[in-house]
């Protein structure tokens, strides 16, 4: 009787823990089901913020290749720029030669007139006097100018002194120029060659 109730009491014992462990296996699947929709939530989460950097990577992707290509069309309209400022500025150099040479011809033909001509000293003086006043004429309308020299104070701009002599002139004025200087507009083509007074 004694061993029945010893079996009767271990049956409970089993039943007891089996129910146990029963119980366990429910709340573990209980709690994997809580926590299965939040696994699948996170990767849904996941999934939509790799759609959203690809698209933004894609994007980004477009614009550098749009960039790109904008650069290089500049670059390439910058390159025709040059060539064809350098060619217009070749054209302008030329026709101001031409206009130049146009305005000289006539002085040409006068000189080659003289050389051709017989007569005396006097009438070929006064045909040089002459050719001489179209040619200044010819290069004054592209603004040739003489650089005043005598009786000027000396202006290392516009005068190139090779000497200084006593003159009775007040100290640094030219005294005499040697070779006229030229300029066009402000800019000097030939600085006058001159002497310079010196201080007493």
């Amino acid at each position: 009787m004694f061993e029945e109730e010893k079996v009767a009491a271990t049956g409970t014992e089993d039943d007891t823990v089996t129910a146990a462990a029963e119980e366990e296996l429910v709340q573990s699947a209980e709690q994997a089901e809580d926590t299965t929709p939040k696994n699948t939530e996170a990767k849904e989460e996941a999934a939509v913020i790799n759609e959203q950097e690809a698209a933004e990577l894609a994007k980004v992707k477009e614009e550098k290749e749009q960039l790109i290509a904008r650069f290089h069309r500049l670059q390439a309209d910058f390159d025709n720029y040059r060539k064809r400022v350098a060619n217009e500025k070749k054209d302008w150099s030329t026709q101001t030669v031409c206009d130049v040479v146009r305005e000289l011809l006539p002085v040409i033909d006068n000189l080659e007139r003289a050389l051709e001509a017989s007569g005396s000293f006097e009438a070929l003086k006064e045909g040089v006097e002459l050719v001489y006043r179209q040619l200044l004429t010819a290069l004054g309308k592209h603004g040739l100018e003489k650089i005043e020299a005598c009786g000027k104070e000396f202006d290392p701009n516009y005068h190139y002194a090779i000497m200084q002599v006593e003159s009775e002139q007040p100290e640094n004025t030219v005294v005499e120029e040697l070779q006229k200087g030229y300029k066009v507009k402000d800019r000097v083509v030939r600085a006058s060659m001159v002497k310079v007074a010196k201080a007493n």
